[in-house]
């Protein structure tokens, strides 16, 4: 826990980019160029373990894709 984690009023919502990879962003801001709501909106805490729930595999979008073509490819 962060300094001032236990101060954090800030709702979060989670954001998800093009590869996959989430992060958490202040609600009340545009989200970062490349990056979309996935729909959790919450406090920090909140949305921290809901990622940890749905980001089970930490690899890119890109890289497993290639990583099954190799799979395909080498049966």
């Amino acid at each position: 826990m962060g300094w001032n984690d236990e101060e954090d009023t800030t709702i979060y919502k989670v954001v998800v980019n093009h590869e996959e990879q989430y992060s958490i962003w202040p609600a009340d801001r545009e989200n970062p160029l490349g990056w979309r709501d996935e729909g959790k909106v919450g406090p920090k805490a909140e949305c921290l373990e809901h990622i940890k729930q749905v980001w089970t595999d930490m690899r890119p979008l890109s890289l497993r894709k290639k990583m099954e073509e190799m799979a395909r490819e080498g049966q």
